[in-house]
Order: structure tokens, then sequence, then C-alpha cells
């Protein structure tokens, strides 16, 4: 990584991409953001991500992702779908969007290429990945390499959450100095509630206890 290099931020306006976006700005010279409007419920994160960027004068960008919405109907898409608490084992949870990293990613390379970056970032992490296949570490790495390979350009995915789980992606908030802002500005919740959100639903509570644990010191 190159003090001197631009990069783009997959962001949602939630916990995990705006860390990776105060971690992009201590890294990179320029950073640009880039939200996708997929007819989420939880639109509301896209008006977060909004504040946020024009709060800390960043770049940003939104781009009309619709039909992913009509191809992956789900309980984050759909209003009659409810949010699972509790997913079956044999199945993955009813909030997974099939293919949406994949195409978020692809689009954010196609995005950043026309304006000279080569540095992706997204908060994916396989230590708090809920199951979905699409935030694991192999699957990444093999979509930066088609991507390096379709559009003949050399990207750089950085997925500075993948390794961590909640509580230490608290932590580097805070030593990012960025904690208090990520507790009260940002939308996590499935339900769309900013801040604390619904405190039920899986990423409410995901959230809820890894903050917990880096109160108490992670044990």
């Amino acid at each position: 990584m190159q003090k001197n290099e631009k990069a783009l931020v997959i962001f949602s306006g939630g916990q995990d991409s705006t860390t990776c976006l105060f971690w992009a700005r201590q890294l990179f010279a320029e950073v640009i953001a880039l939200s996708f409007d997929y007819g989420q419920k939880h639109r509301l994160e896209l008006d977060c991500a909004r504040e946020i960027c024009a709060k800390h004068q960043i770049e940003h960008h939104l781009l009309d992702l619709s039909l992913l919405n009509q191809l992956a109907p789900n309980s984050l898409t759909r209003p009659e779908i409810e949010v699972e608490k509790n997913s079956p084992p044999d199945r993955l949870p009813n909030t997974f969007v099939d293919g949406r990293n994949m195409l978020f990613l692809s689009f954010a390379a196609v995005f950043a290429k026309q304006r000279g970056v080569r540095h992706l970032i997204t908060g994916v992490s396989q230590s708090d990945y809920s199951g979905y296949p699409d935030c694991r570490d192999i699957f990444v790495k093999s979509l930066n390499v088609t991507l390096n390979l379709a559009m003949d350009y050399e990207f750089v995915i950085h997925t500075p959450l993948m390794w961590i789980d909640k509580a230490e992606t608290w932590k580097l908030a805070d030593d990012l100095g960025v904690l208090a802002m990520i507790q009260e500005e940002t939308l996590t919740c499935y339900n769309g509630i900013k801040g604390d959100g619904c405190g039920e639903c899986p990423a409410c509570l995901l959230r809820k206890k890894g903050y917990q644990r880096y109160c108490s010191g992670m044990k």
C-alpha cells in the first residue's frame, strides 16, 4: 500500500464498512466511497452513508443495483419476509442475498478502473460471517484473480476485518478514533434502526455482543 495511491471503499453506512472507511483514510492519499441501492428494507443505511461522507469530506457515489432485488428475494428486500432470528443449520440465513458481494465487488472494480483506482476495500469477515459464503477469504481471493484477468488490471482487494471478530472490530474503531461516531451514526440493524438498532435481529445481536466483549476487555 502506498500513501500516494487512491482507494475505493464499498460503503454501506454500517459498522463494518465505516470502520474500513476510516482505516483506508489512514493508509491512502485519497478515498472514495461507493454505496449500492438494491432495494434493501434497511435503506436508511444509504442516508447514513451520505451523511458520514458529507461530514468527513469523503467523495461518495451511489449506484443503482435494483436488479439484484428482482433476482434474489430475501428478508432484506421483501417486507413480507421476516428476518429469522435463528436459521436452520441445514441452510443459509434468509438474510443472505445471493451474489451480493460478488456483484458489489465487480461493479466497484469497473467503477474504480475508470478512475485509475487499484485498491478496493470491503468489510467482509470470515470470523463473523453468519455462514455467508461470499464473506470467505477464499471467495475474495478468487474474485480478485478473476477481476484482474477480466479487465487486465492490477486490482488489490483489501479485507481489513477478515480475520477479526466484532469485539476486535470495535477495538479497531476505537484505535482509529471513531468509536463513538460508529456507535451513534451508523446503521447495522436489519430492521433499519440507526445506532443501537432494534436489539433483536441477528445483526444487532452480533454488534451488541461484540461491543460488550470489547468493553469487558475481550475476555
